[in-house]
């Protein structure tokens, strides 16, 4: 194991904007063999993340992903397709760890502020080798009470067979609203032109990501 990242689990904080997408089964990206999109009438749903891991983790790091949802057999589970980090640590570790083909690019994203996300409007872009992969205007509104859990599973190809990883993540969520502008002629092109259904902010979240040695 490379000593740049730290052995899982990983546990970070800090703040998500996540979108939920509707997009024909024909134009989703490639997905493993052992798994299949879970489809509606041909649809499947795809998710999106900004992320900005901040401190109190075992890495401060940026992010955007994008994720499907699919099954394996009857199981529920979800894919990560495309991934982008601003950290080598997190590149080297996603991968090796868990099979997630995470690359590296320039990010901005909102500034963290004190108590979360404000209501407003702030950009996050995403950019590699000076080309934009995409761009989203952010806005914020009303938290909703109490803090809500999550709890999924990655399924990744890792060398030649299908690692399951476990997630379990808790956050106050607050309303927001997303407009994207994925490239075109980019990876995240299967985006360009729509916008998501619905998206949520989580201002304060804390996550594991992985096993622990003994489980």
């Amino acid at each position: 194991m490379s000593a740049s990242y730290p052995p899982e689990p990983w546990r970070l904080r800090g703040q998500m904007y996540v979108s939920l997408w509707s997009v024909p089964r024909a134009q989703l990206p490639p997905l493993p063999p052992a798994v299949r999109p879970l489809t509606l009438a041909g649809r499947a749903l795809v998710g999106t993340a900004w992320v900005d891991y901040g401190p109190g983790g075992v890495l401060e790091y940026r992010e955007l992903l994008s994720a499907v949802l699919v099954r394996r057999a009857a199981r529920p589970l979800v894919t990560i397709t495309d991934i982008w980090v601003d950290s080598p640590a997190s590149r080297d570790g996603g991968r090796e760890l868990w099979g997630i083909p995470k690359e590296l690019a320039d990010l901005t994203l909102p500034a963290p502020r004190a108590g979360g996300p404000r209501a407003g409007s702030d950009v996050a872009r995403a950019a590699s080798y000076g080309a934009v992969i995409a761009e989203a205007r952010l806005s914020v509104g009303a938290r909703l009470p109490g803090r809500w859990p999550a709890r999924f599973s990655v399924a990744q190809m890792l060398g030649d067979r299908i690692a399951v990883t476990p997630v379990r993540s808790r956050a106050h969520v607050q309303r927001a609203t997303a407009s994207w502008h994925a490239a075109p002629d980019g990876p995240l092109a299967y985006l360009a032109g729509r916008q998501p259904l619905v998206t949520l902010a989580l201002p304060d979240f804390r996550l594991r990501f992985g096993r622990s040695p003994a489980s």
